[in-house]
């Protein structure tokens, strides 16, 4: 059984223009529309993402994407019930429930949950985002820290240097928290579950290093979406 604190977040709603999620939060006289910081970090992908797709084909990128979306979508729904210590779990594809089976012994050293899937938003940073869970991980050094944990799905593991953008996205929801509700995160982890039959865990404790790199992608953003909105 996991333990959960009784730590209140206010429902954000959500809504998408050009492309982009915006969180609708209102302020003290306001409402305002903050980017998601998935939708920051897809804008500083873009070039990326458009080359990938021309190199393997527009129906193979489509399937590949829809693939990944599915799976990933489906097994956070199981890690969700699971830490909510559901009795039942959603049907979902064989895929799905194995990748979320073989997570389970890294699940389980996840405790003291503050929140999962829940809405954030930073008025300093002028983003938002719904973080996976924060709660206290067990890890390498064997001690309970609270964490900013994020589940990602994959064919087969994939090379520290390759996931700068997770670590990112963990330092987005890190500065919200501390902007809501005062908490200080010890560490970033990611838990991800892969379809080889591995399940790799990467901790972070440089949590400056993402902070800086958050700022120069949300300055990039802005700069971009200023530029576009100057040709119009």
């Amino acid at each position: 059984m996991f333990n959960h604190q009784d730590v209140p977040f206010v429902p954000i709603e959500r809504e998408s223009i050009d492309g982009v999620r915006y969180y609708k939060v209102f302020g003290t006289e306001e409402l305002v529309r903050m980017p998601s910081i998935t939708s920051v970090i897809s804008w500083r992908n873009k070039d990326k993402f458009k080359a990938w797709r021309k190199k393997v084909g527009e129906q193979e990128a489509n399937n590949i994407t829809r693939k990944a979306t599915h799976r990933g979508t489906d097994a956070h729904t199981l890690i969700e019930e699971y830490l909510n210590n559901s009795d039942t779990f959603s049907d979902v594809l064989p895929l799905s429930q194995f990748l979320f089976k073989q997570a389970k012994p890294d699940l389980d050293k996840i405790d003291n949950i503050l929140c999962q899937e829940t809405a954030l938003y930073s008025t300093e940073l002028g983003i938002a985002g719904s973080v996976d869970c924060i709660a206290e991980h067990t890890g390498e050094n064997g001690e309970p820290e609270l964490a900013i944990i994020d589940f990602k799905t994959s064919v087969k593991p994939k090379k520290r240097e390759w996931i700068e953008d997770y670590f990112v996205q963990c330092a987005a929801y890190a500065c919200m928290l501390y902007e809501m509700k005062g908490l200080i995160v010890k560490k970033f982890v990611i838990i991800m579950t892969c379809e080889n039959g591995e399940v790799e865990v990467y901790e972070e404790y440089d949590k400056s290093k993402y902070i800086k790199l958050l700022i120069q992608y949300i300055h990039e953003f802005v700069e971009s979406k200023l530029r576009e909105y100057a040709k119009s």
